[in-house]
């Protein structure tokens, strides 16, 4: 039986959940779009007519998925409980329900079960925690996890469309200044003045800070990380610790994964248990390991390089590369709408 669904917000991720919305068939009976002023868009060659969000008429929808970009951070606060009035639920793409503990925090390849505790909300976690719990996720299944340290290579995309354009607009200006220089060590790689979304350069450089500073020195994308990886696997009992630094891609976050099992386990047991998790592509080969631009617009986890740590017992280090936009936004929260309707 078909829903009816509302997207809200028409940012990279409200665009990227339309797409994947068609190209998966989901039985939809309409599908509105809400974002913070009327006009019409256009998704792969299907027109939207996106309604202003402040009229308010929410009536006869079944599933609202708050995409949470487009200047819309903070709209599910405002509009989620009206949604949910009218009869709909809710799947928030924002932080402003991850940690609540009556919101489920669901990645489907982990905790579906979860779902159907949902109160009217279901939330989605932060890009950089979908792609590392299910990285690790069969892993955590068979053995438990004790230990993540994780070093996350984000995308200039999971920052906004503005924050991809940045780097696009850098990276012409410092190229088109430099293309009479003949020897690398003459370049002038400084943007100069430049307007750009980031406070530091991005282009031909990479930023170590994420999100603002708490008094510990960590981020609030590190933050994120460590209490929502907690809660998805319902164990505040792994010692968690990540740095998270942007890098001059465009799209596909990348993660240095070092973790540590809780019962003991072996690298052919560790890789049986990759090649087995649901939404991971494993690749056992050394070389074998993904680049960013090679996940991009694609539904997995890619896995690779593989090996153990040889001065600790039941430890080892992975890298794994997945879309942001796709996986780490639009398709987890698609993926949860399809568990609504099964």
């Amino acid at each position: 039986m078909g829903k009816n669904i509302a997207v809200v917000g028409v940012g990279a991720v409200g665009i990227e959940i339309l797409k994947i919305l068609k190209e998966r068939s989901f039985p939809a009976n309409l599908i509105r779009v809400f974002a913070r002023n009327s006009r019409t868009i256009e998704v792969e060659g299907q027109n939207y007519q996106v309604e202003a969000i402040s009229d308010e008429k929410f009536a006869n929808i079944d599933i609202a998925l708050f995409a949470g970009t487009e200047g819309e951070k903070g709209a599910s606060l405002q509009y989620a409980h009206k949604f949910i009035e009218q009869g709909a639920t809710v799947i928030d793409n924002g932080r402003d329900f991850r940690l609540r503990e009556d919101v489920p925090l669901v990645v489907p390849e982990v905790n579906k079960e979860k779902i159907s505790l949902n109160k009217g909300i279901i939330a989605n976690p932060n890009c950089t925690t979908i792609q590392l719990v299910v990285a690790l996720g069969g892993i955590f299944k068979h053995f438990g996890l004790e230990k993540i340290v994780m070093t996350s290579l984000q995308a200039t995309s999971g920052g906004g469309r503005s924050s991809a354009q940045s780097l696009w607009e850098e990276s012409k200006f410092i190229v088109e200044k430099n293309k009479e220089k003949k020897y690398f060590n003459q370049l002038d790689l400084s943007r100069g003045n430049i307007e750009s979304a980031f406070s530091r350069q991005i282009a031909f450089s990479v930023i170590a800070q994420i999100g603002g500073f708490n008094q510990q020195g960590f981020t609030s994308e590190e933050e994120k990380v460590v209490q929502e990886t907690h809660k998805i696997y319902g164990d505040d009992t792994i010692k968690i610790s990540a740095t998270c630094v942007r890098v001059p891609v465009f799209t596909s976050h990348s993660e240095s994964i070092y973790f540590k099992t809780a019962k003991p386990a072996g690298l052919e047991q560790i890789k049986e248990a990759l090649s087995s998790s649901e939404g991971v592509s494993f690749n056992p080969e050394p070389s074998g390991f993904s680049l960013p631009f090679e996940a991009e617009g694609k539904d997995l986890v890619y896995a690779g390089r593989l090996r153990s740590d040889p001065s600790e017992e039941n430890s080892f280090w992975l890298w794994a590369v997945s879309d942001n936009l796709r996986k780490g936004a639009a398709l987890n929260a698609v993926q949860i709408a399809e568990s609504l309707i099964v």
